[in-house]
């Protein structure tokens, strides 16, 4: 009789011990109301004051929550506060904005190991589940040069502008504006030096004033930064050089309309930032809610920017692309206000 009894209870038992192990094998369906932190490369980056906007409108339509917190300086070190408020909080997910691929990972790994889903944006990370592209890598680099070339004519030195020289996306762009250099028709175009002004304006300005001065025969600028290009923009509309060297890069229309009636800049290109940060805040959220794994094939509703697919990347991970770049004249930069 003993035995019969202990036999059932051992039953119970064991029975208990596979639903709790299943439980806590089975993916986690959390409900609305989690806490998302947003973590771009600087607070201070109007572009990337814009991108997070667009992820707590997201996250807001969602039910949940968004705390921005990130550093005043383009780097590693200034986003590792965050990440630790991050890990703190226990936050569903994280969104970041990389200022170097790797040296943000061992704090991201330690945020991914007690379940937050890590989400990378505008600028690439190596230890994420998905990187929300702001469009193909690719044709962002090469779209930059083949602009710069019909705005110089196809001759003469140029120089680029860049942000931090570890920043993820300002190196791969870059790595295909010199693939597209190698085509026949840039032959008389040469890049002589890469110049970096942190995302910082100051720095940026610098920056503009050092390479004018280096190539008195400069004949264009590229700068695919948007802190970087108006910086430029404001010395070249003041100095000598306006309407003789060539800008242009990828920068914010509210902020180079001025610069473009002037005619310091004759065009400029870019996509929404805040429909970035947007895409993002319902990628991190269906992440997190268990909708998506991240696996390649997978897809996901963005609110009224309609269905994504995860891609294969050019590294073999996933990502989400949210749409080409778009050119910015003087015929239509006073139609948009971000």
């Amino acid at each position: 009789m003993h035995k019969r009894i202990w036999a059932v209870v051992a039953a119970a038992m064991l029975v208990a011990g596979v639903a709790v192990t299943a439980a806590l094998a089975a993916p986690s369906h959390r409900a609305a109301g989690d806490t998302f932190y947003f973590i771009p490369k600087d607070t201070l980056n109007p572009y990337e004051v814009i991108a997070d906007k667009g992820g707590n409108i997201a996250l807001t339509e969602l039910g949940d929550k968004q705390v921005v917190s990130s550093g005043t300086e383009d780097t590693a070190a200034a986003q590792q506060p965050a990440i630790q408020a991050a890990i703190q909080a226990h936050a569903a997910g994280i969104v970041i904005a990389g200022n170097d691929p790797q040296a943000v990972c061992p704090a991201l790994q330690q945020a991914q190991a007690q379940g937050t889903k890590v989400v990378a944006f505008d600028s690439d990370v190596n230890c994420r589940q998905l990187f929300i592209n702001q469009a193909d890598t690719e044709t962002i680099g090469r779209s930059q040069i083949q602009l710069l070339g019909k705005l110089m004519h196809y001759t003469g030195q140029f120089a680029i502008l860049s942000a931090a020289s570890t920043a993820t996306n300002q190196n791969a762009w870059i790595k295909y504006m010199k693939l597209e250099l190698k085509k026949s028709k840039y032959k008389n175009m040469k890049l002589v030096k890469i110049y970096y002004g942190n995302d910082n304006p100051a720095q940026s300005r610098q920056a503009t004033v050092a390479m004018l001065q280096a190539y008195p025969n400069l004949k264009g600028i590229e700068s695919p930064t948007t802190v970087g290009i108006s910086s430029a923009a404001q010395y070249l509309s003041t100095s000598k050089y306006k309407k003789k060297v060539v800008l242009t890069g990828l920068g914010l229309p509210s902020q180079m309309k001025k610069y473009v009636h002037n005619g310091t800049v004759t065009a400029f290109a870019l996509w929404n930032p805040q429909d970035l940060g947007y895409l993002a805040g319902y990628a991190v959220s269906a992440l997190a809610k268990g909708t998506i794994t991240g696996k390649v094939g997978e897809t996901f509703k963005a609110g009224k920017l309609g269905t994504y697919k995860i891609l294969k990347g050019p590294d073999g991970r996933p990502q989400v692309i949210l749409g080409p770049p778009y050119t910015f004249t003087i015929k239509n930069v006073d139609k948009f206000n971000f």
